[in-house]
């Protein structure tokens, strides 16, 4: 069939370019639903976090406190 090593080489270029091109699979199970979101004035749920002093806090830790949640995505920040 192929004679020489270059067209081995091309076949297996040819193979691996049209399986490059294939669709994935669909997904096995359907996503998860979506979680209702807050607005202001609404209760906040119950939730823990894990903090950056390595303990989990947890929401009902600091009932009749005020809270302020302050986030900061990690990505980019090389901390």
């Amino acid at each position: 069939m192929f004679s020489s090593f270059t067209g081995w080489a091309i076949a297996c270029g040819m193979v691996a370019a049209g399986a490059a091109f294939q669709q994935a699979p669909p997904p096995s199970q359907p996503p998860p639903p979506r979680v209702p979101t807050l607005k202001v004035g609404d209760v906040a749920p119950a939730f823990a976090l894990p903090g950056s002093d390595g303990k989990v806090h947890r929401l009902s830790d600091y009932k009749g406190k005020t809270v302020v949640l302050a986030w900061f995505p990690k990505a980019f920040t090389g901390g």
